[in-house]
């Protein structure tokens, strides 16, 4: 059994990783769950219409019947407390958390992202029970540096780029425990510096580089110039087979086309604890979340 908690911005929606008996990830292995999902017109027709359709500026009169509708067929996991903790008893619990939307508020400048001092509180007191992952989408360092607590573990980049506490030392430095897509670094690059150039012209466009992913924030640019925004981003990747296009809250984002998600993350993670009798629970916020919800969901 696992317990996901998302907000009402997310629906329930990850393949088994792979880990060498030392905890460490094993490259050959690796290779079989590389899969190339292409990046053709299929993939990127209509993505103006889903960048609306994923406003909340679009959702209307109807948001509230629509959130009461989610939460219908999604209830919160805190009415059936006393079932977790039924369910926990003999159990590790380890907890996993979202970072942007979760333990940051949503910001006009993702750079701002900043957790609270009673939020950072609140997370340290919880890993000092369990062990306890930040599953993030945006660059790994960045999120440490934002957080600052060297006895978690860290999944940046959803999940292509986890560190976690040197073994035996909680609080002393992390070490590198899986980059799965470290070989398209350099394509990575290339596709920035161009975004760069094609979108400095729109106003409030914004690309964040998170090392193994890149993030188009449009929060802060008019919808009217959404459709433009769309057209250069898919003028810059169209050649790039090996990178696709995915949609978050008010970001386009652009990763590798390996199958690794937060889900493979957190299958990781739980792997390498080598413990087979855990309960994992997974907060988070945003479609890319649904991955590890449903490892929660289905495999315990």
């Amino acid at each position: 059994m696992g317990i996901a908690v998302a907000r009402p911005e997310s629906a329930l929606f990850s393949p088994k990783s792979v880990v060498s008996p030392n905890g460490y990830f094993n490259r050959q292995k690796l290779l079989k769950k590389l899969e190339s999902f292409g990046n053709g017109p299929g993939r990127i027709n209509g993505l103006l219409d889903s960048m609306r359709a994923s406003s909340p500026t679009r959702r209307g009169t109807d948001s509230r019947e629509d959130q009461n509708s989610w939460t219908l067929h999604h209830p919160s996991a805190l009415g059936m407390f006393d079932e977790i903790m039924e369910a926990s008893m003999g159990k590790q619990i380890v907890v996993f958390l979202d970072y942007d939307g979760t333990l940051s508020p949503i910001v006009e400048d993702p750079d701002r992202a900043f957790m609270t001092n009673e939020m950072r509180e609140a997370v340290r007191d919880v890993a000092k029970f369990f062990p306890t992952a930040i599953v993030s989408g945006r660059c790994r360092a960045k999120v440490f540096n934002f957080v600052r607590l060297s006895e978690l573990y860290y999944a940046g980049s959803h999940g292509m780029d986890i560190k976690g506490p040197v073994k035996g030392h909680r609080k002393g430095n992390q070490t590198v425990l899986c980059q799965p897509a470290r070989e398209f670094l350099p394509m990575i690059d290339e596709v920035y510096k161009s975004l760069i150039e094609k979108i400095e012209y729109i106003p409030g466009a914004k690309v964040e580089n998170n090392k193994f992913c890149l993030s188009v924030h449009y929060r802060c640019v008019d919808e009217k110039k959404w459709g433009e925004l769309a057209d250069q981003v898919k003028s810059v990747i169209k050649d790039y087979q090996q990178l696709r296009l995915n949609q978050g809250r008010k970001v386009l984002e652009i990763r590798p086309t390996i199958k690794w998600d937060k889900g493979n993350a957190l299958e990781f993670l739980l792997e390498s604890l080598e413990s087979d009798d855990v309960l994992p629970v997974y907060i988070g916020d945003d479609r890319t979340d649904e991955d590890a919800f449903r490892v929660c969901s289905v495999i315990y």
